[in-house]
């Protein structure tokens, strides 16, 4: 396999090593999700016509190095595959969802915002 792929219109080595990871960092990805993650990036990236060099799916992030041909924007393939792969997996593991994606992970303080206005400056509150 060459490194270069051709079209009528170019020759192209479009590489980019890409790296996603679930919100919040959570290890979701293991097991059957990490296989359906894995099925789904393939899949999407066939219907680009885009070519997963390297896959690897990791327990909080996924690995990818794909190649895509130079009339498909990098962001338009991320959006798409990382949209439709995660609702894949949400529809067929629907305990993924009932995370506490929301739960109490404040830290409880509110920081104070940096530098002075001139209000505060007036008041002579800093």
């Amino acid at each position: 396999m060459s490194r270069f792929r051709k079209r009528s219109y170019a020759i192209w080595p479009c590489q980019y090593p890409l790296v996603w990871t679930p919100r919040y960092r959570f290890r979701t990805l293991s097991g059957p999700v990490a296989e359906e993650v894995s099925r789904g990036i393939r899949t999407f990236s066939e219907q680009f016509t885009c070519e997963a060099v390297e896959l690897n799916v990791q327990i909080d992030h996924v690995h990818l190095l794909v190649m895509i041909p130079p009339k498909i924007s990098v962001s338009d393939y991320v959006g798409t595959v990382k949209d439709r792969t995660a609702i894949r997996v949400f529809n067929r593991f629907q305990h993924s969802k009932r995370k506490l994606y929301w739960g109490n992970h404040w830290l409880g303080s509110m920081p104070r915002r940096f530098g002075l206005t001139s209000s505060t400056k007036r008041n002579g509150n800093a």
